[in-house]
């Protein structure tokens, strides 16, 4: 699982190729959560960010690439915004839990994006040729990512999710909002002492947060897929969260963060294929970094469980 991948430039590029929307989601998920609201919601704001750029696309073919692919991230990012905005928007005003939101709001895009591509965007050869596959038409060549080495699928999104990486980093940490969003997530009850309007700030992040996974949908369909797939999130959203626990909730930590998840990701297939262990057994361990990131921070910030655990050691 984490060797095979780093002999030969399959593995190597494919790490970076499942790495790009992993960092974009997990930068998202890392704003939301030091505005103290969790977005559960990746996996529909992937998908909802993913077929509005799509559609974009496909129905502005002739555009010229400089304006057409701007376009479709910018759509994208709205897509996902609104996604992300509704839970915000009821967390904010109406105290509605957002992990519940989030994760309802889920099912609801995965049946609009389902429905868009079995039916008004589904690729017309698919109908003329009776087959039915649940699948948009080829983009056009306009907006596909460029390919950084040839012979294999890496595109120039590795680089665009470093750079936003880097301005998430220089947002949250070197302007007042982004002062004021970690201030929210600190301590809700100081900062709206000090005057900041929380509401506006949470709902804020879960915009932020929903625009990040949207990107990362058009990412996949412009830089690996080329159309829209029943699959195209591939569990996105979900690992996302892993992967911003993993790089502590800072941007610059989620980089390295979501090459390990990469890794991880290509060599539970690569070990299925070699020796018949379930590539299932990601998510297993996803689970034990949660825990034992969980656990350390109980462990960092709690005295009293400190200083329980080492009675108990010392006892034993």
């Amino acid at each position: 699982m984490f060797t095979k991948p780093l002999q030969g430039k399959f593995g190597l590029t494919e790490i970076l190729v499942r790495a790009t929307p992993l960092m974009i989601v997990a930068l998202g998920v890392a704003i939301s959560f030091r505005s103290g609201i969790l977005n559960i919601g990746g996996e529909g704001q992937i998908v909802i960010g993913a077929v509005m750029g799509i559609a974009v696309a496909l129905h502005f073919p002739e555009m010229p690439k400089p304006i057409l692919l701007p376009l479709v991230f910018v759509v994208s990012f709205f897509g996902g915004a609104i996604w992300g905005g509704i839970a915000g928007f009821m967390r904010a005003y109406f105290a509605v839990n957002e992990i519940l939101s989030t994760v309802m709001l889920n099912y609801i895009a995965i049946q609009i994006y389902t429905f868009l591509i079995r039916g008004p965007l589904i690729d017309p050869k698919e109908v003329a040729y009776g087959t039915g596959v649940p699948q948009t038409a080829l983009l056009p060549k306009a907006v596909w990512l460029g390919k950084l080495m040839r012979g294999t699928r890496l595109h120039t999104g590795i680089i665009f999710a470093i750079v936003l990486a880097i301005l998430v980093f220089l947002f949250l940490w070197k302007t007042p909002i982004g002062y004021r969003m970690r201030a929210v997530g600190a301590e809700p009850k100081a900062a709206r002492y000090a005057g900041v309007n929380v509401q506006h700030y949470l709902f804020l992040a879960m915009v932020l947060a929903g625009g990040f996974a949207g990107m990362a949908g058009a990412v996949e369909a412009c830089g690996v897929h080329h159309r829209g797939l029943e699959s195209i999130s591939a569990g996105y959203g979900f690992s996302g969260i892993v992967v911003a626990l993993f790089g502590g909730l800072h941007p610059l930590g989620i980089i390295p963060a979501s090459m390990l998840f990469g890794l991880l990701i290509i060599g539970a297939d690569m070990m299925q294929r070699a020796v018949a262990i379930p590539a299932s057994i990601i998510m297993a361990i996803q689970g034990l970094i949660i825990l034992a990131i969980v656990g350390s921070q109980v462990f960092l910030t709690h005295v009293a469980m400190r200083e329980k655990l080492f009675g108990f050691i010392l006892k034993k």
